[in-house]
């Protein structure tokens, strides 16, 4: 027994691979090496042991989020009218009230054609734009848009001699309607387009008005047109090259007849002339009335006309690009 308690009893002097300080080095480095492999054994969507819980509020705080998101998107995705209805039985549901109070009158809803209609001149004046509102403003800025070189006509009551005339919008201009087509609304014919002159009476706001306005028919819509009075027609002023291409005569001839009407002046100039000094010359002396007129006087015509036609043939005035380009444009826009 007493050998027992000597080997087992242990004194201070026994090494023992379970004393408290060396055994505690090496459950920290056990501890150290598991943690190791249990992080390079963890999954990326695995979950820690000991995770820790959010709290309540950053839950309630990520749901009303995600609740404002959800409204927001729903809100922008209805129109004027159903975003005032949600917000109208909002109203009614949490502060109560009766869907009665608020319906409203469809008469009195306007539209921008509305609007327009109700305001639109067709020839704007400065007393028009005395007092603006947003009506009218809203009806200038449609006006400040159309084109008002050629009109668009409705001939539909023509035997009753009542027109209706407006101005071209943008479309219509790129698709030449009102000028390479017909003007009337119901017609796109291109041959045979005649320019027309228009006095346009008409009432607008309860005041007569007149302008004068231009616009391209076809033969049948021109016929309409002036069904009860012949309208002015507008032709385009010919240029001095289409009267050159006009007249087929050569050069040559007309040059010849430009002489001949030139020297027929001058040869009548001369007898004037001469007419005049033998009156003068009569009133002076007898013997002049007796000699007659001075055979002098018609070598002189023949030298004048000589020195009339003596020098070089005077020089064309040949023109410039720009004004062949502004003779083309005027007769397109004719």
């Amino acid at each position: 027994m007493d050998n027992l308690v000597k080997v087992h009893g242990g004194g201070a002097d026994y090494n023992s691979d379970f004393s408290d300080d060396e055994g505690q080095g090496e459950s920290s480095e056990n501890r150290l090496k598991r943690k190791h492999e249990e992080e390079i054994l963890r999954k990326p969507f695995q979950k820690s042991q000991h995770s820790q819980v959010a709290h309540r509020s950053f839950h309630t705080n990520e749901r009303d989020r995600e609740e404002a998101r959800n409204r927001r998107a729903h809100l922008i995705s209805l129109n004027a009218f159903e975003r005032h209805k949600k917000f109208v039985g909002d109203y009614i549901l949490y502060y109560g009230g009766h869907m009665v109070d608020f319906k409203r009158s469809l008469e009195k809803d306007k539209t921008d054609s509305d609007v327009l209609r109700e305001n639109h001149r067709f020839l704007w004046r400065d007393e028009d734009e005395e007092d603006m509102t947003w009506e009218k403003e809203l009806a200038k800025k449609y006006y400040d848009k159309l084109f008002k070189e050629y009109c668009i006509a409705d001939l539909s009551r023509y035997k009753e001699n009542k027109f209706g005339f407006r101005w071209r919008t943008e479309s219509e201009v790129v698709s030449g309607k009102g000028q390479f087509q017909c003007g009337h609304k119901r017609c796109e014919k291109q041959e045979g387009l005649k320019s027309w002159e228009v006095n346009f009476a008409y009432v607008e706001q309860g005041e007569k008005r007149n302008a004068l306005v231009k616009l391209r028919l076809c033969p049948e819509c021109s016929f309409k047109l002036n069904y009860h009075h012949k309208r002015k027609e507008v032709k385009a002023k010919k240029s001095v090259q289409q009267l050159s291409e006009e007249n087929q005569e050569p050069l040559e001839k007309r040059k010849k007849k430009k002489k001949k009407k030139r020297s027929s002046t001058h040869s009548k100039k001369h007898k004037h002339k001469r007419r005049r000094d033998s009156s003068i010359s009569c009133s002076s002396s007898d013997e002049s009335q007796d000699k007659g007129s001075d055979p002098e006087d018609k070598p002189v015509e023949g030298q004048s006309e000589s020195d009339h036609w003596r020098g070089p043939a005077p020089a064309v005035e040949e023109k410039s690009r720009e004004e062949e380009f502004d003779e083309y444009f005027e007769d397109l826009f004719l």
